[in-house]
C-alpha cells in the first residue's frame, strides 16, 4: 500500500440533510461525553482527593474555572480553530496527520517514523485509554444515583453497572443505525433537563452567577497557590469530550456541531454547573452528590437516574464507535494489524463493527468497574489520556498551520501558546493522579503505541526484504522466462508499484508456468478519507499478457479488491466472469532470530501480530475458493 498526492484541507464536503436534523443528530452523538460530565465533575473538584476546600470563595473559583474551560477549550480552541483543520470534511487526529507534509510524517514504506507521526500515534493510543474509562465512569456515576434514595441499593450499584455495560457491548454487532434515531431526542431531553434543574437552583441563590467573572478563577489560584493547581485535574473532566467534537465532524459537518454547542449544550451545561454550585452554597450537605441533590428523593431521583443512564449509554456508544473508526483508520494507514471490519449499515459506510476491539473494550470496562468500585475512584484514572491528546492536537495543528497552510510564525505561534496554556496545566494536574489510577489509561496507551510502532516498522522491513531481490515490473515483463502460459487470469497482489511480488517471481522461476493473463494489482492509500468512485481504479496494458491495475482508497474507504479488479479488467476489455479469477498472495513466516534489524523480541511481537491479523484475502473480501497462497520466510 502506498500513498498518493497530498490533499488540501480546504477541500471539504458537507454532509447532506437539513441543518436542524443534522444539529439534532449531532446532539446525540457528538455531545454525549461532554454532556454527561455534570454527573461527577463538580463533585470531584470539591470532594476528590485533590479537590479544593468547599468554601464559598473556592466554590465560585472552581465554577469560574469550569465555565472558562468550556468557553476557551471547546468554544475557542476546537470550534473556532481546530475544526478548520479538516481533510475533505473529516476531522480527528488521524485526519490531522494526513494534512502534515510527508517529510514531517514518514514514508509509508520507510522504517523511520517522523516526530509528528510519533506524536499523533501517541495521541491516538491515548484515546484507547480514554475509550475504556469513559463508559465505565459514565455509567457507574449514573447508576450511583440510586443510593441517594436508599442506602440499601448500594450493594447493587456495581452489578447493575456491569450488566448495563455488558448489554451495551453485546448489541454493538447490530449497528447504531436504528438506535441512532433515538440518540438526538434523548440527549435533547437530557440537556433541557440539565438547564431546567440549573435554572431552578440558581433562582434560589442568584449570587452564584458571579462565577462567570474570570476574576474568581484568578482569585482561586491567588488564595490556594500551587496546591490549587491540583483542582485542574477535576476541572478538566468538564471538557473531556472536546476531541469528540473534532473527530465526529465528518458525520455532521462543522456548522451543526457549532450550533448544537452554542444553542443547546453550552447553555445547559453552564446552567447546571451553576445550579449545583448554588445548591452547595445553600446546603453544604449536597457536596456528596450535588447533581442528584438537585431533585427531591423518591421518584424524581429514579426518573433522573433512568434519564442519566440513557445519556451515559449514548455517551459510551459514541466512544465505542470512535474506537472502531480510529482502529479502521489506523489499519488503512498501516499502523495497526488487519482486523475484522463489519459494516452495519447499507447507507452509511462509517458505521462499522470490529469484534476484537469491542470485546477487548468490554472486558476492560467491566474490569475497571470491578476494580475501582466507585466513580470517584475512577475519576483518578480519567483525564490524563484525553489531556495528553489535547496537547498533541495543538502541536500538530501548529505544524499544519505553518507547513501546510503557510502561516507565518507570528500568526501561528500565539495560537499554540494560547492552546497550550490550557492543555499543559490540565495535563500536569492529571499527572499527580497517576499513582491513584491514572496509570490505567497510560498503560493502555503505551501498549497500543508499542503495537502501532512495531506493526508499522515491521511491515516496512518486511516490504524491504520482499523487494530486495524482486525484479522491477518493466524488467520482468520484458524478459523471456521460457514458461508455459496456462489459460485464465491470475491476479497477483503486489504491495509495490515498482517491483513484481515475490509470489509472481517464484511462480515463474520455480513452477515455470504463468496464467495467460497476469494482472498485477496494487492498493494505493491516498491522503484523504474517501476517494470518488470514478477515480478509484486505473488500468494499463503492459504487453505480453501482463496488465497493471491500481486501486485507490482513502483511509475511511472499504477495500474490496475483487470489485476493483473487475472494474480494471472491464477497462482493459478482458471479459471473464469474476468467479473464474485466481488470486495469488504471499503468506510470510518470520524467523525472529538475533540476526535481523528488528531484534528478536520486537520481531517476535511482530510475528505474533502478523499471525493473528486477519488474513489479507478475507480483509480485502477475496473469495477464499479463488486464492492460492505462497509461503515465504524472512528474518527482520
Amino acid at each position: 500500500m502506498t500513498r498518493g498526492a497530498p490533499v488540501s484541507s480546504a477541500e471539504g464536503h458537507a454532509p447532506s440533510g437539513r441543518l436542524s436534523t443534522l444539529t439534532l443528530a449531532a446532539l446525540g452523538i457528538v455531545f454525549g461525553d461532554i454532556g454527561t460530565s455534570p454527573l461527577y465533575t463538580l463533585r470531584e473538584c470539591t470532594t476528590g482527593e485533590h479537590g479544593a476546600a468547599p468554601t464559598p470563595e473556592n466554590l465560585l473559583g472552581v465554577l469560574s474555572l469550569i465555565f472558562w474551560a468550556l468557553m476557551m477549550v471547546v468554544g475557542v480552541k476546537y470550534l473556532s480553530f481546530i475544526m478548520k483543520a479538516h481533510n475533505r470534511g473529516e476531522g480527528g487526529i488521524c485526519a490531522l496527520l494526513a494534512l502534515v507534509p510527508p517529510s514531517r510524517r514518514s514514508n509509508v514504506r520507510s522504517t523511520h517514523v517522523g516526530i509528528v507521526a510519533v506524536l499523533v500515534l501517541a495521541g491516538a493510543a491515548l484515546l484507547y485509554g480514554d475509550g475504556i474509562v469513559t463508559p465505565a465512569i459514565s455509567v457507574l456515576s449514573a447508576v450511583e444515583g440510586l443510593e441517594t434514595t436508599t442506602a440499601s441499593l448500594h450493594a447493587w450499584i456495581v452489578p447493575i453497572t456491569c450488566v448495563i455495560l455488558v448489554g451495551l457491548f453485546a448489541i454493538q454487532s447490530r449497528g447504531t443505525a436504528s438506535v441512532g434515531r433515538l440518540f438526538g431526542p434523548v440527549m435533547l431531553v437530557w440537556f433541557v433537563t440539565l438547564g431546567i434543574l440549573g435554572v431552578r437552583s440558581i433562582a434560589l441563590h442568584p449570587a452564584v452567577l458571579q462565577a462567570l467573572s474570570p476574576h474568581h478563577a484568578i482569585g482561586f489560584f491567588a488564595r490556594n497557590g500551587v496546591a490549587g493547581a491540583a483542582v485542574l485535574g477535576g476541572v478538566v473532566l468538564a471538557v473531556t469530550g472536546g476531541e469528540a467534537l473534532y473527530a465526529d465532524m465528518g458525520h455532521f459537518g462543522a456548522r451543526p456541531i457549532r450550533l448544537g454547542w452554542w444553542l443547546v449544550a453550552m447553555p445547559a451545561l453552564v446552567l447546571n454547573y451553576l445550579g449545583q454550585g448554588a445548591l452547595i452554597l445553600r446546603e453544604p450537605s449536597a457536596l456528596a452528590n450535588p447533581f442528584y441533590a438537585l431533585v427531591a428523593p423518591g421518584w424524581p431521583t429514579y426518573a433522573l437516574v433512568i434519564l442519566a443512564t440513557l445519556a451515559t449509554i449514548i455517551a459510551s456508544q459514541a466512544l465505542i464507535s470512535g474506537a472502531f473508526s480510529l482502529t479502521h483508520q489506523a489499519v488503512q494507514l498501516g499502523y495497526f494489524p488487519r482486523v475484522t471490519v463489519l459494516h452495519t449499515s447499507h447507507e452509511a459506510e462509517g458505521q462499522i463493527y470490529i469484534p476484537q476491539i469491542n470485546w477487548a473494550l468490554m472486558l476492560a470496562c467491566v474490569a475497571l468497574v470491578l476494580g475501582f468500585q466507585k466513580s470517584s475512584h475512577l475519576a483518578a484514572a480519567y483525564g490524563i489520556a484525553v489531556t495528553g491528546t489535547m496537547g498533541i492536537t495543538s502541536i500538530v495543528y501548529y505544524v499544519v498551520a505553518r507547513e501546510t497552510w503557510g502561516w507565518s510564525r507570528a500568526k501561528a505561534l500565539p495560537l499554540l501558546v494560547l492552546f497550550l496554556s490550557f492543555d499543559l496545566p490540565f495535563f500536569g494536574a492529571n499527572l499527580i493522579k497517576v499513582e491513584d489510577g491514572g496509570y490505567v489509561p497510560l498503560l493502555v496507551g503505551a501498549a497500543m503505541f508499542f503495537v502501532m510502532i512495531t506493526w508499522k516498522q515491521g511491515r516496512a522491513l518486511l516490504h524491504r526484504r520482499a523487494s530486495e531481490n524482486a525484479p522491477s515490473i518493466e524488467t520482468f515483463v520484458a524478459a523471456d522466462h521460457g514458461v508455459l502460459r496456462s489459460p485464465g487470469v491470475g491476479v497477483f497482489l503486489a504491495s509495490s508499484v515498482d517491483h513484481v511480488p515475490p509470489s509472481l517471481a517464484f511462480q515463474a522461476s520455480h513452477m515455470h508456468v504463468l496464467p495467460e493473463h497476469v494482472v498485477l494489482f496494487t492498493l494505493v492509500l491516498e491522503r484523504q478519507p474517501n476517494v470518488p468512485r470514478a477515480s478509484r481504479v486505473e488500468a494499463s496494458d503492459l504487453g505480453r499478457g501482463f496488465y497493471r491495475v491500481i486501486g485507490h482508497i482513502g483511509f475511511m474507504d472499504r477495500s474490496i479488491i475483487p470489485l476493483m479488479v473487475e472494474t480494471g479488467l472491464a477497462h482493459l476489455g478482458i471479459n471473464i466472469p469474476p468467479s473464474e479469477l485466481t488470486y495469488y498472495a504471499g503468506r510470510e513466516t518470520l524467523l525472529a532470530t538475533k540476526a535481523g534489524d528488528m531484534g528478536a523480541i520486537r520481531e517476535t511481537v511482530f510475528a505474533f501480530l502478523l499471525r493473528n491479523a486477519e488474513p489479507a484475502t478475507s480483509h480485502f473480501h477475496i473469495p477464499p475458493g479463488q486464492v492460492i497462497e505462497m509461503g515465504m520466510q524472512y528474518d527482520l
